[in-house]
């Protein structure tokens, strides 16, 4: 059975339609389940994760984001005081 709209160009079908008018797919070429997925744009099963992420950010690693030591140190020296204070 034809859709109403063609899924590849979107012209209007009629309902006993065999093929598109307009583009000429059919259920073999266009209609299909498949040929429908296909238009959805998903990576295919060779689709390589790891050298997409490399083309489109490059190989520069990023820097840790973490607190850098002097901070610790201050945290630590702080809390010493803190402490020391406290106990006298």
């Amino acid at each position: 059975m034809a859709p109403e709209l063609c899924p590849q160009c979107g012209a209007e079908l009629s309902p006993n339609a065999k093929a598109c008018p307009e583009c000429g797919s059919c259920e073999r070429t266009g209609w299909s389940d498949r040929a429908t997925a296909d238009r959805l744009d998903l990576p295919d099963q060779e689709f390589d994760y790891d050298d997409f992420v490399r083309s489109e950010f490059g190989t520069e690693r990023q820097r840790s984001r973490g607190l850098k030591w002097y901070y610790w140190l201050a945290a630590i020296l702080m809390l010493l005081a803190f402490f020391l204070g406290v106990a006298w």
